[in-house]
């Protein structure tokens, strides 16, 4: 043999380039798919978060009232004034800082609109302040105080 040919064969037999050539695919392979997996979860935390910073309601009305039978209720206005649609899925009546009903909905609210909501609550009293909350099904919450007429 030749000692081209010996020297050529010398280099094909030595391993130890390989392994550093290795060792640096396989950190850009696991770099790569580290950034894949953190990119998703930033997108997916960011639409949810996005979603949630929309959601916008305001109480705009609200009514103490009775019925023509005699019954007490409370009529609450709500509109939507965020930039995503909503549910309304629960409304807190509190008097005396005390919870004094729950009414659980299904209301569905488009961007823009409103909902007259017709509460019975046989039990309010004239001159009295009640604390009302309205909670959408993501957890928006708005409150304010009314004073019964």
């Amino acid at each position: 043999m030749t000692r081209k040919g010996a020297q050529s064969l010398r280099l094909c037999m030595d391993k130890r380039a390989i392994t550093p050539v290795l060792s640096n695919l396989l950190l850009m392979v696991v770099a790569v798919a580290a950034m894949s997996i953190a990119a998703a979860a930033t997108y997916i935390i960011t639409s949810n978060l996005r979603e949630t910073m929309g959601e916008r309601i305001v109480i705009e009305d609200v009514w103490f009232c009775r019925a023509e039978d005699g019954s007490k209720r409370i009529n609450v206005t709500v509109l939507n004034v965020g930039k995503i649609d909503v549910s309304i899925s629960r409304v807190y009546i509190y008097r005396n800082q005390h919870l004094v009903s729950v009414i659980r909905l299904q209301i569905p609210l488009e961007v823009g609109d409103y909902e007259e909501m017709l509460i019975p609550y046989g039990e309010w009293q004239s001159g009295e302040t009640y604390r009302i909350e309205v909670v959408t099904q993501r957890g928006l919450k708005v409150e304010d105080y009314y004073k019964a007429p």
